[in-house]
């Protein structure tokens, strides 16, 4: 009997750890995702990616890396390597197998060259790499395989000072060959120099904005002490990436801003999106003194499909990923000395699905591969801005039978149906997802939509009513009348 009720109670247990839906990878992550909700809490999430492996230069077999700046991906999964310490660059496959390493190029003077601590790197569609060589004040741009194509150095311009310093740290180059390059101590915006042509001028220029008390404080002060004053000077870009389309995205450092990132178009207008429920700069809660307090410092940005983006913090070691919209998907990340956590965070790369974390404290690239959530929360992005809503929908909804709690879920929902035209499936969505424009827009739709359905029929009914009892009165009239008439004539 005994040994019955041990079989049934073991047979219980099997069927219910085999009914139980595997757990999302949480457990393994060392770090917690979060995004943040409509009351700009805190909402932890299922990991949407897991370290997959780190990756130092002794792996490599080409020695340790030395102060790593910058990496780079092409398309076609060849993966660039800035070691700024040891000035060369490290050519891979999407293997990581080592094709080439770059130490120095013949000049054009016939002469060996090499770099002078380079950090920004890079590397065009025609495969073309360019460094930005930091302390030779310029930037070189190189074949694939190695051979000098030109330097780009002392440029000159009425608009510049006489003495300027050209110090590149951060390059990009777009399809039409213009060069763009954030520069060191430069805060009149991102440096664009034409194929030819040479510098032409900045664009994305930071507007500064004096808040209310130091306007007030100026006001106030003496003309003695507003000579002591610190300048309202602009705060440099920090990073920059190009999209398919042409479009500049960079971030700044400027912690009192809420536009620290940017989407620059052919004009330097800055046309982000942000249209998620607080500004797209990273962390929005945060401690104000002690460690790691203050705003997010945004140090790398990268352009993904679908319209993504993600933004690396240095400050906490985060990384942010926003939709086309601004609205955050997701952020993951942290300090530590585990696979996954970073020491000094200075560059994000996409590795086709996965992500790739240059790490200059540790030393090495650390790879994240995307889990189930992970996954569909991009695919369903990506899926919407494409404008397939259908499978978009079909998406949001396997996220949330992962997480029912992820209000970007409702959201995509919502947006899928109303591009769909299903108004009122589209209300309910909006209403879990706590988004009161998109609301708007759906009930708006809605009612007009009923409208339609109804103003017809209804006036046409009310038109008859009158109608009928237009006639019905004068019918009850012309009877009246006779009666009386009728009347009239016996009497």
């Amino acid at each position: 009997m005994n040994r019955s009720k041990a079989l049934v109670l073991s047979l219980i247990v099997f069927l219910f750890a085999a009914s139980a839906e595997a757990p999302v990878a949480r457990a393994a992550a060392p770090y917690e995702a979060y995004t943040y909700d409509f009351y700009e809490d805190a909402v932890p999430l299922p990991a949407p990616f897991l370290p997959d492996r780190a990756i130092a230069g002794s792996d490599l077999g080409v020695g340790e890396f030395n102060q790593p700046n910058d990496i780079f991906v092409t398309d076609d999964g060849m993966i660039y390597i800035l070691d700024s310490g040891n000035a060369r660059v490290i050519v891979l496959n999407s293997d990581w197998s080592v094709v080439r390493v770059i130490r120095t190029f013949a000049a054009n003077n016939g002469k060996e060259d090499g770099f002078a601590n380079p950090v920004g790197l890079f590397v065009s569609a025609d495969k073309e790499i360019y460094i930005a060589d930091t302390d030779h004040h310029r930037v070189v741009v190189l074949s694939d395989d190695g051979k000098l194509v030109k330097i780009v150095e002392n440029p000159q311009s009425d608009i510049l000072p006489k003495d300027f310093d050209f110090s590149p740290l951060k390059v990009a180059a777009d399809q039409a060959g213009r060069l763009y390059v954030v520069a060191r101590g430069v805060y009149e915006g991102i440096m664009q120099f034409a194929e030819k042509d040479g510098f032409m001028g900045y664009v994305g220029t930071i507007k500064v904005s004096p808040s209310p008390w130091d306007r007030l404080w100026r006001a106030l002060s003496t003309k003695a002490q507003k000579q002591q004053m610190q300048l309202f000077v602009p705060t440099e870009f920090a990073s920059i990436d190009i999209d398919s389309k042409g479009f500049v995205y960079a971030t700044t450092l400027d912690i009192n801003s809420d536009e620290t990132i940017k989407r620059l178009n052919p004009t330097g207008e800055d046309v982000i999106k942000r249209f998620g429920y607080y500004p797209n700069k990273g962390d929005i809660r945060y401690r104000r003194l002690g460690n790691n307090s203050g705003p997010s410092r945004l140090v790398d940005i990268k352009v993904l499909d679908g319209g993504m983006y993600v933004a690396l913090d240095s400050l906490r070691a985060r990384l942010f990923t926003y939709n086309d919209e601004g609205e955050l998907l997701y952020a993951f990340g942290g300090r530590g000395t585990q696979i996954g956590v970073f020491n000094t965070p200075v560059a994000v790369e996409r590795l086709g699905d996965s992500l790739a974390v240059l790490d200059r404290g540790k030393n090495n690239i650390v790879v994240f591969k995307p889990t189930k959530f992970g996954s569909l929360v991009n695919r369903a992005t990506a899926e919407h801005f494409a404008g397939n809503d259908a499978q978009a929908v079909v998406l949001w909804k396997e996220v949330l039978k992962l997480n029912t709690n992820y209000d970007m879920a409702y959201l995509g929902i919502g947006k899928s149906l109303l591009m769909e035209k299903h108004n009122e499936e589209a209300m309910q969505y909006f209403k879990l997802g706590m988004e009161r424009k998109y609301y708007s827009t759906a009930f708006k739709r809605y009612r007009r939509e009923v409208m339609q359905k109804y103003f017809g029929p209804f006036m046409t009914g009310l038109i008859l009513l009158i109608a009928g009892f237009a006639a019905f009165r004068i019918v009850r009239k012309v009877q009246m009348r006779r009666t009386r008439s009728h009347e009239a004539r016996f009497d």
